[in-house]
């Protein structure tokens, strides 16, 4: 039988690296990764015009560590996912890392210590292109200093695009494992700390059956929004993968940020993205959209609550004024609501007879109270008293395509959901003007008018003469 053999060019290698990584960034955080995964304590990024270097005193590598180092596809990290003196979960997979330097120099030498063993091994675009079958690298043995710790310093050389540092520690903080116990990276002498977002806390926890999923997702004051924190940034094996909106709109998009962890995430081979056409992600999704319902739920209620303080400085005057108004539409106001003739001592003037016929047919009309309606956790509930009746005024949601406001028995509903006060709530004045607009609407029909044209003179008519001076 004849046979094929199969063979890769060694081009494909640094075509793999420059594709993979288009941003020079990508490639120190896939150097200080490699760190991480070596028990390193503590990374150096030095960044110069022309060189780089990243020093860790991790374990180091000897000679089979560095075959290995340099073994494309290795299979050592799946079969060995954690680390050997902490613990770590290993974020490497694929073994091509170390290949994302070439996306920015054609030269780079790695020196590593571990014991006796102490050695650089160099690669050179130009050397390791001239011959096409030679698949070696060179390794020189340094003399073994005893006092010098393990680890690892991987050089750059002849750099091909220069760095913005801002943009490289704004970069590192958000996707290196910062928060990890006993790891430490430094930028040009500067430590790199994670953010600590100021906001509302809420901490989650759940299982699924490929792992677990927990984070903390930060609700920010509207006064703090930065854009670039918006939205829940996705972390897999304590490193940061992408940050996603998980289809929040932008008025909760702005307010929200925070982390979720979720090591079981297939990833894509630049460790950019997910594999999204997997089990795995549809179930973690599915975790997020639990979590993603109570942030939405956490912001409406904190929303609400703000209007609720709002709308409450401002009932006592808007109550006043709509009975100033009823005392001037006597003969049409609802039973009980006309204020009280006189005072418990003083001599009581004798209502009108039309007053007191009207007052004994509500009390006939009234036979049971109300069944009240289901309510959310931030519903407003103000008790009004005009003249000698009582009322309750209510504002809660009851759906976008609900009504504006309605009533029931001695209970005035006002709906937050409804587009229109949705649009007022936005200016003070016109939000507490619609608010009084809907009490008297309600008012009006408890009168019994003839026709919708009545209540809506008696409407307008109560508002006139409750605002207009």
């Amino acid at each position: 039988m004849e046979k094929i053999e199969v063979t890769i060019d060694k081009s494909h290698l640094i075509t793999i690296g420059e594709r993979l990584y288009t941003e020079n960034v990508e490639l120190l955080r896939e150097l200080v990764n490699n760190s991480y995964d070596a028990d390193a304590t503590e990374v150096k990024i030095t960044i110069k015009d022309d060189e780089v270097i990243i020093e860790d005193n991790g374990t180091g590598m000897d000679e089979n560590g560095l075959k290995q180092y340099f073994n494309i596809g290795s299979p050592f990290k799946k079969e060995n996912p954690k680390s050997e003196k902490f613990g770590r979960q290993r974020i490497g997979e694929f073994g091509i890392g170390k290949f994302s330097v070439l996306s920015n120099c054609d030269y780079f030498e790695v020196i590593t210590k571990k014991k006796d063993f102490y050695a650089r091994v160099i690669f050179d675009r130009k050397e390791w292109e001239k011959n096409k079958e030679t698949w070696e690298l060179p390794l020189m043995r340094e003399e073994n200093n005893s006092e010098m710790c393990d680890g690892t310093k991987v050089i750059l050389k002849g750099l091909k695009k220069k760095f913005d540092i801002e943009m490289v520690e704004r970069r590192l903080i958000e996707t290196l494992p910062l928060k990890v116990e006993n790891f430490s990276v430094f930028l040009n002498g500067k430590r790199l700390v994670a953010k600590s977002l100021t906001g509302r806390k809420i901490p989650f926890l759940e299982g699924t059956d490929y792992g677990i999923v927990h984070g903390e997702i930060v609700i920010l004051p509207a006064a703090r929004i930065e854009p670039e924190n918006a939205g829940i940034l996705i972390r897999v094996k304590q490193v940061a993968v992408k940050r996603l909106g998980f289809g929040l709109e932008p008025k909760f998009l702005s307010r929200v940020s925070g982390e979720v962890n979720a090591d079981f995430l297939l990833l894509t081979t630049d460790r950019n993205d997910f594999l999204r056409d997997t089990p795995q992600y549809q179930k973690f999704m599915e975790v997020m959209d639990r979590v993603i319902q109570q942030i939405k739920s956490e912001i409406e209620s904190q929303a609400d609550e703000k209007e609720n303080r709002r709308v409450k400085r401002a009932l006592k005057e808007v109550i006043k004024s709509i009975e100033q108004a009823l005392l001037k539409n006597k003969d049409w106001a609802p039973p009980g609501l006309l204020p009280e003739f006189g005072d418990e001592n003083k001599t009581k003037v004798e209502k009108p007879k039309k007053i007191e016929e009207c007052e004994e047919k509500h009390k006939k009309k009234r036979i049971k109270k109300p069944h009240l309606k289901q309510l959310s956790p931030s519903v407003l509930i103000k008790k009004v008293k005009i003249g000698k009746m009582s009322l309750a005024l209510i504002i809660d949601h009851f759906g976008n395509d609900g009504p504006e406001s309605f009533i029931e028995g001695d209970i005035i509903y006002i709906n937050r959901d409804h587009p229109l006060y949705i649009r007022e709530s936005v200016n003070r004045e016109r939000h507490i003007m619609n608010i009084a607009r809907l009490i008297c609407q309600e008012i009006s029909l408890m009168s019994n008018p003839k026709n919708p044209r009545h209540a809506y003179e008696r409407q307008s008519k109560l508002l006139k003469d409750a605002f207009i001076k």
